[in-house]
């Protein structure tokens, strides 16, 4: 059964998910993430990617992205994860394949779907007991939308911007919505491949002539310029 091709549209934002192999860490130490990230940042630039949120793992890395229509999306995250391999293999003395498969992606919706993925990104180490509060890790762009840190990964997503007209009263409404709004949860983003309101899925699934599920096997048909 071959799996479903990768739908990467032109003006998308799309969450990204890579996992080391065999659920494995890729991470072992902040020097490691600290390498991963300055990869994303420095590579995003010459890709023509924009990335609204992040959280870097031990196993696993959580990106909400926007590629532009010149670029494709496996170009940039090809690099990022190779490089980082090489730097992995050279430091750690490793042999054999350090993530688990192609990267997997989903189609967000620009609206409070985009926050919501993104909260359920930056609350991953408070979820795996690293941390308490999504603040304190150092690794994810939690304390950009929330205290206005700087971070020179991060792109400030539309639908935060949306949010108010000042920087701090953005940053209290990000707050606010980690408290008390909704939130994206681990089933959608595994199993679907768009992820938004009943009339953005029903539109997607047309335009791509593709059902809203995943699949698991065989070579991807990617979709791309």
């Amino acid at each position: 059964m071959p799996r479903t091709r990768r739908i990467i549209p032109d003006d998308a934002v799309l969450h990204v998910m890579c996992r080391g192999n065999n659920r494995q860490d890729v991470f072992h130490n902040d020097s490691d993430k600290l390498r991963y990230y300055t990869l994303l940042r420095d590579l995003k630039t010459e890709n023509k990617v924009e990335v609204f949120h992040y959280c870097l793992m031990n196993n696993h890395i959580h990106v909400v992205l926007a590629p532009q229509p010149e670029n494709t999306l496996s170009k940039f995250m090809k690099q990022v994860n190779l490089t980082y391999f090489h730097y992995y293999r050279k430091r750690y003395g490793y042999a054999g394949h350090l993530w688990q498969g192609r990267f997997k992606s989903n189609v967000i919706e620009m609206d409070s779907y985009l926050l919501q993925c993104g909260k359920y990104i930056e609350l991953n180490p408070v979820r795996a007991g690293i941390v308490n509060h999504s603040g304190d890790y150092l690794f994810s762009s939690y304390r950009f939308y929330a205290e206005g840190k700087s971070d020179a990964l991060v792109t400030p997503s539309p639908a935060y911007l949306g949010l108010a007209s000042a920087a701090s009263a953005r940053q209290k409404q990000y707050v606010e919505f980690f408290i008390d709004s909704d939130i994206i949860n681990s089933a959608q983003l595994a199993g679907k491949l768009f992820i938004g309101s009943q009339v953005f899925i029903d539109r997607c699934q047309e335009y791509y002539q593709i059902k809203n599920q995943k699949g698991k096997r065989g070579r991807p048909l990617k979709r791309e310029k």
